[in-house]
């Protein structure tokens, strides 16, 4: 039976998932996790890229070694961040991560107040300061040597992918997290890239999910002991856009979804992007969908603060077992709410006394218990979720009926339910393995082995 693969990087750990799909049935099975990291050194946060491409050529041996009949393998990770390679396909430097000060208030030094209708028009990105045109700029201010001699641009899917093939371009979607492309005509933004002072031999070309990149490189084929050719295919290569590829397809009125992990991905699928001053001063973005479809939707800090706090109590010895916090979440008695988008909560040294300081500056009782403090982060996203829906409904034709919610983040059942009790619409959870399912889908549908994706209608 053919396996697809989907290796899928995370911003915490990457993974391969292996599927097959029989008779309308989709087997998944995890094939092998490691770990990624964010690295400080010097003056700059990186992603530790050899170490990562390597691990996934460990990842793709253990594929090899539980004797996969493996049909190709489709990549995805988060959005926004790059490699820079030279004219002989050498990677120039370590990604920097989006989570880096660099970029610190650019967006106010690029553009005027009178200037930000018309480039959302063009671009139709929330201006965010990670975003690659920041980087960028970034980058170009400080006389980066990496671009005098750089030749191609690669977003993080498109990197591993050369590297597996020797083929260089940018996927669709991915390259619209970027925010230099135009939504109307999903190409390069050529005239913001002259304006930013970037070279225009940087940004190759644009393929859509279901374009096969290339065949594996003979010597990566020996190396990780695959016998047959295996196809490398664009998937929704933004960790997003697959994930919302999974959503289950439905009739029944119209459907939101929310990618719910690190980050929450909240909005709809439309045809054409919507590039209205009340989108961007709502913080919509229109981000490239499967299909050529967009992503009409709002980037909300998600899971983030929880997962710091996790991590600052796992190092303080304190209880981090995730049904515990839950559980002691349901029964606390706090009803402070914050404003989860807030720049105090980005990147935190702390992220316990971040919260604190918050609630102190804004007259909020202040979590004193593990309890309190996740549900004070829950309650608030789910109020954020309200708000994020509402204004959507605002922009659309007809508002939102249910809310499907995918990713780790829908296995936390007090956010669900905070969530429901706020909307005040169904909410349903899943699946789960929503990205790795968005991914093998498109590889199926690229290799004929099924013809839509409401063809799947059980997964194991």
């Amino acid at each position: 039976m053919n396996t697809y693969l989907a290796v899928d990087f995370g911003g915490g750990s990457g993974r391969i998932m292996a599927g097959s799909i029989d008779q309308g049935v989709l087997k998944l099975e995890e094939v092998y996790r490691f770990p990624n990291r964010q690295v400080r050194m010097g003056n700059h946060i990186y992603w530790d890229f050899l170490s990562l491409f390597e691990e996934m050529k460990n990842a793709l041996r253990q594929a090899a070694l539980k004797g996969y009949s493996v049909k190709s393998i489709g990549i995805d990770t988060w959005g926004v961040d790059f490699g820079l390679i030279d004219k002989d396909g050498n990677l120039l430097g370590n990604p920097v991560c989006y989570r880096d000060s660099r970029t610190d208030g650019l967006p106010e030094e690029l553009f005027d107040e009178a200037e930000l209708s018309a480039h959302y028009a063009q671009a139709g990105i929330q201006m965010m300061s990670i975003n690659t045109l920041f980087q960028l700029y970034s980058m170009r201010k400080g006389d980066d040597v990496q671009l005098k001699v750089a030749d191609k641009l690669l977003f993080m899917p498109d990197l591993f992918s050369y590297y597996l093939t020797g083929v260089a371009n940018n996927e669709y979607c991915i390259a619209s997290t970027s925010e230099l492309l135009d939504a109307r005509t999903r190409t390069w933004n050529h005239p913001l890239i002259e304006k930013i002072g970037l070279p225009q031999h940087l940004f190759g070309e644009i393929v859509m999910p279901g374009t096969v990149r290339g065949k594996l490189k003979p010597e990566i084929q020996e190396e990780i002991g695959l016998s047959e050719e295996v196809e490398v295919i664009a998937v929704g290569s933004h960790d997003t856009s697959s994930a919302v590829f999974a959503v289950p397809v439905t009739t029944c009125g119209c459907s939101a979804f929310l990618s719910s992990g690190t980050w929450s991905l909240l909005g709809v699928e439309v045809q054409q992007p919507i590039l209205t001053e009340d989108a961007r001063k709502a913080g919509f973005t229109n981000e490239g969908g499967v299909g050529g479809n967009i992503r009409f939707l709002q980037n909300i800090t998600g899971l983030w603060m929880l997962q710091c706090l996790i991590s600052q109590w796992k190092e303080r010895g304190e209880e981090t077992d995730y049904e515990y916090l839950i559980t002691s979440a349901e029964v606390a008695d706090i009803s402070s709410m914050i404003d989860v988008d807030d720049k105090s909560f980005q990147n935190p040294i702390d992220m316990e006394t971040a919260i604190a300081d918050y609630c102190r500056q804004h007259a909020l009782q202040i979590p004193v218990s593990q309890g309190e403090y996740v549900r004070c982060i829950l309650q608030s996203l789910a109020q954020r979720y309200k708000r994020g829906i509402e204004q959507l409904n605002s922009l659309i034709p007809h508002p939102v009926e249910q809310l499907h919610i995918v990713g780790g983040g829908c296995r936390n059942r007090l956010l669900n339910r905070l969530t429901a009790e706020a909307l005040g619409i169904p909410v349903y959870a899943g699946p789960v393995e929503a990205t790795a399912i968005g991914n093998i889908l498109v590889q199926a549908l690229t290799k004929g082995d099924i013809k839509s994706r409401s063809e799947i209608k059980e997964i194991i």
